[in-house]
């Protein structure tokens, strides 16, 4: 370590609670001199384990594995946090010179031939080491993670996997930023309040400080969501206003500017397929099911086509009715479009069943939402507690940061909410760890949630959408899944689990939102006091399979396309040249190319697979699904909302992380395997 070395807070464990980094002390300027600085400790460290003279054991190799790189880990989930949710312009210049970095220095530690030769050693005589089912697994995942990865090819292979690797990384880092840059261009400017009609108070104030944020005063912006449609599509009755949304949000990254992604994703595309085919796979979707639940792609396949069917049936029938309406109530009738859909399905909810979606959201103030239906939830079913740490500083003045306890008193970590939207954060909703949980380490976890709800101007209540209330359940399931994670060994930790499997956890978390329980504390109008009325909630039940057929759809397609990129062969990939044509083609096939319901990403904003970690795995989202609707199945058969069900719960699927096979967990808790019946009757999909 160098002197000027010292006086980076990187590089030395942090004085806060929990070993949450001080960014209060860290500039951007930190983090590269802790990279390399932990990249070198950490290839000391494994080069002393594969080059140790004696016979492999447990505790000289996978042991002192597990206990290598710590400081790596650290400088990484600090930087990697800071980076998705408050990229300025400094920390993406870090990230990208970053990006090949890491992929080199992953590459050394995975593809190490002496290292691998040992954990194959242990492999082969696993029977005769005497450990724990801990113990066993670890051994089985880190061979067959490193064969997977290439470990077992020979150093010309090696070398020319390095290289994809390294470019793939780049290529993923470049296509968020020019996502992010997009995205925040084609903010929707609006002149007046009179174009954004029907939205509430609140939203125009978000849309007027956002304006103002920008330099444009006196105007309204609309910045754009992850998804193609936007949730003010489903309240604005200018019908230009919401094209010019829906416009902008589905050309991003596609406009032949500096920003444009179609010739990025595309080498991303073609690249994968010549390391899939390197690897001695046929496509990179073969690649990455070979290590997941679903096993091959042809699964995932017929998975996704026996859904379409019926969610594109059903679509169609929810298209006839929204023409019914527009042809029965407009002066001037006019063919459904896709900037229509959201807001006519909004009329027929409320002549169908008389619930106004956008009227229901002083109900949802998102304090009361985050403590008495959120936090109150997991009090009640897991005994946790919860307390705002404000003495804790974060990685941004809107990050908040919570104690978490257990029902004996003990702490169990730290849980920080970012829940507003802004020009330096990636879209969408997602969870990540800060501090990961270890017995071997002596750490406790500490998880965030990351959301993009607007800000309203001070003094203003933040007031949620319903679909708001049910992202902040789905994250906190991935954070209930980090913070209770309890494994000795690091590779394990948090949310360690197989990519179609960790949806599982977020998605049963939903369950909760009506509960009867928890909906009567958290569901208060922010003015009045008053509850939700009984009547509109027994409409909300109502309406589960509402629009489903959309919602459906417009998933599968994504999941789709995801699917078809990735399932082509090197030469396959090669000859694509066309990025709008390849997708029309594509959801032509699977019978998912109605125009009025839009892929809910398109390949150049798809960020899930083309910078995220869900290339191939986009389905996992129906997958995982499969298992929660059949556990929503088994806790109203046992009781609900109960502190035993939450225990078993807990100890059976969340509490193992990734310390026991995903699917034998499940076994364990529910007592065999997954039936798909539930899942079909919740999508309406069962007729």
């Amino acid at each position: 370590m160098t002197d000027a070395d010292v006086f980076n807070p990187l590089l030395a464990p942090s004085p806060l609670p929990y070993g949450v980094p001080d960014y209060a002390a860290i500039e951007p300027g930190h983090y590269l001199p802790a990279f390399e600085a932990a990249f070198a400790e950490h290839r000391a460290e494994v080069d002393a384990i594969a080059a140790n003279p004696a016979p492999p054991t447990f505790e000289n190799t996978l042991l002192a594995l597990e206990q290598s790189g710590s400081l790596l880990e650290r400088v990484i989930l600090a930087f990697y946090t800071v980076s998705s949710a408050d990229a300025t312009a400094d920390i993406q210049e870090i990230d990208e010179k970053l990006a090949p970095l890491m992929s080199a220095h992953t590459d050394a530690v995975q593809l190490d031939g002496r290292l691998y030769a040992r954990i194959r050693s242990l492999h082969s005589s696993l029977d005769d080491l005497g450990l724990d089912a801990e113990g066993r697994r670890l051994v089985e995942r880190h061979f067959r993670e490193r064969t997977h990865a290439g470990a077992a090819l020979d150093d010309g292979a090696k070398a020319r996997l390095t290289d994809l690797n390294r470019r793939l990384s780049e290529l993923t880092t470049q296509f968020e930023k020019n996502l992010l840059a997009d995205t925040n261009e084609l903010a929707v400017s609006f002149a007046s309040e009179a174009e954004l009609d029907g939205l509430t108070s609140g939203e125009l104030s978000a849309a007027a400080e956002a304006a103002r944020e920008r330099g444009l005063d006196g105007r309204y912006l609309v910045t754009l969501t992850l998804f193609s449609g936007h949730p003010y599509l489903a309240q604005l009755t200018d019908r230009v206003s919401r094209q010019r949304i829906m416009d902008a949000s589905r050309s991003r990254a596609a406009r032949g500017n500096a920003h444009d992604n179609r010739d990025v994703l595309r080498q991303i595309v073609r690249l994968r397929a010549e390391r899939a085919e390197l690897l001695g796979y046929a496509s990179h979707a073969a690649y990455v099911t070979a290590d997941q639940t679903a096993g091959t792609p042809e699964a995932v396949h017929a998975l996704l086509r026996e859904l379409a069917a019926p969610a594109a049936r059903n679509a169609q029938v929810e298209k006839a009715a929204l023409q019914q309406l527009i042809d029965e109530t407009e002066h001037a009738p006019y063919a459904l479009e896709a900037h229509d859909w959201a807001y006519w399905t909004e009329q027929v909810r409320a002549a169908r069943y008389d619930i106004d979606a956008s009227a229901l959201r002083p109900w949802f103030e998102a304090e009361r939402v985050l403590r008495d239906g959120v936090f109150r939830a997991a009090t009640l079913l897991y005994g946790v507690t919860f307390r705002e740490r404000a003495d804790i500083p974060s990685y941004h003045p809107d990050a908040r940061t919570f104690e978490v306890f257990n029902e004996d008193g003990s702490a169990l970590g730290l849980y920080v909410l970012d829940l507003y939207t802004r020009d330096t954060k990636r879209g969408g909703a997602w969870m990540n760890s800060i501090v990961k949980q270890s017995h071997l380490r002596g750490t406790q976890p500490v998880v965030v949630n990351n959301l993009n709800v607007p800000k309203p101007a001070p003094g203003q209540p933040t007031l949620l959408t319903l679909d708001q209330v049910t992202t902040l359940f789905h994250e906190f399931g991935h954070a209930l899944h980090g913070l209770f994670a309890t494994v000795t060994y690091p590779h394990f930790a948090a949310t360690a689990v197989h990519r179609d499997f960790v949806e599982f956890p977020s998605q049963v978390n939903e369950m909760w939102i009506l509960w009867p329980e928890v909906l009567a504390e958290y569901a208060v109008h922010h003015e009045t006091g008053e509850p939700l009325p009984a009547e509109v909630v027994t409409r909300l039940r109502a309406t589960e399979t509402f629009n489903q057929g959309f919602a459906t759809s417009e998933y599968l397609a994504a999941a789709w396309l995801d699917q078809v990129w990735h399932s082509l062969s090197r030469a396959e990939a090669e000859r694509v040249d066309d990025v709008a044509a390849f997708e029309a083609d594509a959801l032509a096939d699977i019978g998912l190319d109605e125009p009025a319901i839009p892929t809910r990403y398109s390949s150049t904003y798809f960020a899930h697979v083309f910078s995220g970690g869900y290339s191939a795995g986009y389905y996992s989202y129906i997958w995982a699904e499969v298992l929660d609707a059949d556990t929503v199945d088994w806790f109203r058969e046992h009781g609900g909302l109960t502190r035993a069900n939450g225990d078993r719960f807990r100890r059976s699927l969340l509490g193992v992380g990734g310390a026991k096979d995903p699917l034998e967990a499940y076994r364990d808790f529910r007592g065999r395997d997954a039936h798909i019946g539930p899942l079909l009757k919740r999508r309406g999909l069962d007729a």
